[in-house]
């Protein structure tokens, strides 16, 4: 493989939304079968006939050689595969048009799988693409039954797979995958595709020794996916000639018809907000796709220029691998009136939706390209907590488990205060709030949810400074008593407050709170001081912490923390930092990528930056949990998971990028506002 191609612990393919979510978990994209991001195997697979000899490109499948993949590259919203074999060279994308800048688009679930051949040995040779997408996709277990059926549509031979139950929004949990809704493969029709609905064997093996699948479809149905592991394949026709590059695509789609129930309401894809059909949504995908794959390009390639030149090419890797996996734990909805919400899932942590500690952590992505989204996650809490339903005086946690968003679930629920966050979300949800009237200039948002934010900063007034012995967002450590970075984010958030009351008008208010939150900081200094850093607990001496709920005193300019505390801090890290990066705290050798980012750019400088990232790279490229990106991994030894995977807490990575005015400014300019 050449030398450009970046070694991530699994590659994302077709990754839409917690559901919607398939990944490659080896370097090379024939040496594996492709899987869900929770590991149960969902396979798209790919064969190739160059003049009549036959190649394995994608997932590993028996009976034909692997074509030589020279490269693969992960971008924001596309995977690229490169092999060269028989005199061709062959481009496999999967292309995901996450344009955070357009819900619209971004909403719609729907991956191309773009060909592209060329001949590199000056002869002309004749291509057959074979695909198929395993019937598998549509069900939880592969034991669970199936249909399939294929339809008439104007631009596409268009298949379809789904469950035999359409048990829609019938369950909640984490290690689950979609049980409704209807998988589809189309083929444009201008490309001449030959397509079958079969067993995969049958298919592929039939392909490999003629170039030919069935013409005629399975019709015994409904069964367990797994009887014949039905699937729907396609054979493209194409050529490779020199000096010219031929395309062909397929498109891989899912209707799921409802996505979310929030406070027992049912809701659709945001999609169906300017779409009347999923008919109408494919020929739309169609007509739009050079379009998209254009924009696609330059959003890609102004995006990572944007990383690499502020974090070094390192950071633009991290921040690569990030982008869709942030992107697709969330799932995009429409409200009964259009407005747009935005779920996040915690994976493989407890399956929580709607998590506030799960959206602090992801914010930065969101806060940079698109604050309809961050809205679109505090809404839901927002309008949960003004109900009656919610009758403590700080914030939730949760509104349920995924899909469900009804109620909270974590801890003591509606119940009882036992195992809460309390100062940890009062905090994250006034922090963000602030980060939007701060960036975004959105007072209107802070005005219609100002009763509800005055009662959480007049909760952590009282009880911010000091906590008491509760949990915070690293709850996986347990619960802790005086933790100094706790008391940061309740100072940070009293002082963002302050700053959001000034912005509407609430002067009075606005001097108390930013005078509180200036002499609560300088008394932390004093407080949690431990010579060459700063404790982990107000009471611990000779302990440390990550401190990296300090960023956003330096990122809203509030100026509560002298630049000292963060030039300490920087330099006690980077003594006690690992072959894999910073832990965590002084109590264990693990630690969480999205904090070691942040706590790199405390200080600004560059220097401190890149010393920090250079070993999360290593980890990256080097860590045994071949898994889409874990953000909980031991430092030393072989860099394994510890806990969690394909979480949208890795959108944190884009700190950097939020922490500069100008590319902060460059980028809201794309949203017209």
């Amino acid at each position: 493989m050449r030398s450009e191609s970046v070694r991530y612990p699994a590659y994302p393919l077709v990754v839409h939304d917690p559901y919607f979510s398939i990944w490659s978990r080896t370097d090379r994209l024939s040496d594996s079968f492709t899987c869900h991001w929770t590991g149960t195997g969902q396979t798209l697979a790919g064969l190739l006939r160059v003049d009549g000899r036959p190649f394995c490109f994608l997932s590993d499948i028996p009976g034909a050689p692997k074509m030589n993949q020279t490269s693969v590259r992960v971008l924001p919203t596309r995977t690229i595969y490169v092999f060269e074999d028989a005199g061709i060279r062959f481009t496999l994308t999967f292309l995901t048009p996450a344009l955070l800048h357009k819900l619209h688009v971004l909403s719609r679930p729907v991956t191309y799988l773009c060909f592209d051949a060329e001949s590199i040995d000056g002869k002309t040779h004749d291509l057959a693409v074979y695909f198929d997408a395993d019937g598998a996709i549509a069900v939880n277990e592969p034991t669970d039954k199936i249909t399939w059926s294929r339809y008439r549509h104007c631009d596409l031979d268009l298949m379809c797979a789904g469950s035999a139950e359409q048990k829609i929004l019938g369950r909640a949990g984490d290690n689950l995958r979609i049980d409704w809704g209807y998988l589809y493969l189309g083929v444009p029709l201008e490309f001449h595709p030959t397509t079958a609905l079969e067993s995969n064997r049958i298919t592929r093996n039939q392909f490999i020794s003629s170039g030919t699948i069935p013409q005629t479809d399975n019709l015994n149905m409904p069964q367990a996916a797994r009887i014949e592991w039905l699937c729907m394949a396609a054979i493209l026709p194409m050529k490779a000639e020199p000096g010219k590059i031929n395309s062909t695509y397929a498109l891989l789609a899912y209707n799921d018809v409802l996505a979310i129930e929030y406070l027992n309401r049912k809701l659709p894809g945001y999609w169906t907000m300017e779409t009347p059909s999923f008919a109408e949504l494919l020929s739309i995908a169609v007509r739009e796709k050079n379009a998209l794959a254009e924009e696609c390009a330059r959003y890609d390639a102004e995006l990572m220029e944007d990383a690499e030149r502020l974090g070094g090419k390192e950071y633009a890797d991290l921040c690569a691998g990030a982008f869709r996996q942030a992107v697709g734990a969330h799932k995009l909805v429409a409200d009964l009136d259009g407005t747009p919400l935005f779920f996040s899932k915690e994976n493989f942590s407890n399956g929580c939706i709607a998590t506030v500690d799960v959206t602090y952590p992801s914010a930065p992505l969101f806060l940079l390209c698109q604050p309809a989204l961050v809205k679109g996650m505090l809404i839901p809490i927002l309008e949960y907590a003004s109900t009656r339903k919610w009758k403590f005086p700080f914030a939730p946690h949760d509104l349920g488990t995924y899909p469900l968003a009804n109620s909270q679930i974590y801890g003591g629920g509606e119940h009882t205060e036992q195992n809460q966050m309390p100062v940890e979300e009062c905090g994250n949800m006034l922090i963000l709030a602030a980060a939007l009237a701060k960036f975004h200039h959105d007072t209107a948002f802070i005005q219609k949810y100002w009763n509800k934010l005055s009662q959480w900063a007049e909760y952590l007034l009282e009880k911010g400074y000091d906590p008491e012995n509760q949990l915070c967002t690293d709850d996986f450590a347990g619960h802790l008593a005086h933790n100094t970075n706790l008391s940061i984010k309740a100072i940070v958030a009293l002082g963002g407050y302050a700053l959001m009351a000034d912005l509407i008008g609430e002067t009075l208010t606005a001097k108390r709170y930013a005078e509180t939150a200036l002499n609560c900081a300088q008394r932390w200094v004093s407080d949690a001081d431990d010579g060459e850093c700063f404790r982990l607990a107000f009471d611990r001496k000779g302990s440390w912490s990550q401190k990296y709920n300090l960023i956003w005193d330096r990122l809203l300019g509030l100026g509560l923390f002298p630049a000292s505390v963060a030039e300490k801090e920087l330099a006690h890290y980077r003594k006690v930092q690992n072959k894999y990066g910073l832990p965590l705290d002084s109590r264990k050798t693990y630690t969480k990528i999205d904090w070691i980012l942040w706590s790199a750019t405390l200080t600004g400088n560059d220097d401190d930056f890149k010393a920090l990232v250079a070993p999360v790279h290593r980890w990256m490229t080097e860590t045994v949990s071949r898994v889409p990106m874990t953000d909980w991994y031991e430092t030393v030894e072989d860099g394994r998971k510890v806990g969690f995977q394909a979480r949208s807490v890795v959108g944190g990575l884009f700190i950097r990028l939020l922490a500069d005015d100008s590319v902060r400014e460059k980028w809201m300019k794309k949203l017209n506002i």
